[in-house]
């Protein structure tokens, strides 16, 4: 079996049509599985994929929403 290969923030942005700055945002706030290596990151496409068909990437699922906070 080959190990899946590691993708990078543009490779993600491109597989999911978004731009960088939504991947860096969903790392922060909704918690996309991502890997940091040294300055990068990167990604497993399977763990992506299985996070967004899991809702991740949901606007009403965000995790920092305002409004919500004590």
């Amino acid at each position: 079996m080959t190990a899946e290969p590691w993708a990078s923030v543009d490779q993600i942005a491109e597989h999911l049509g978004v731009t960088r700055d939504s991947i860096y945002r969903w790392i922060d706030r909704k918690g996309l599985p991502a890997h940091r290596v040294g300055r990068l990151w990167k990604f497993q496409l399977s763990e992506v994929d299985e996070w967004v068909r899991a809702g991740g990437a949901d606007e009403d699922k965000m995790n920092d929403s305002i409004g919500n906070q004590p």
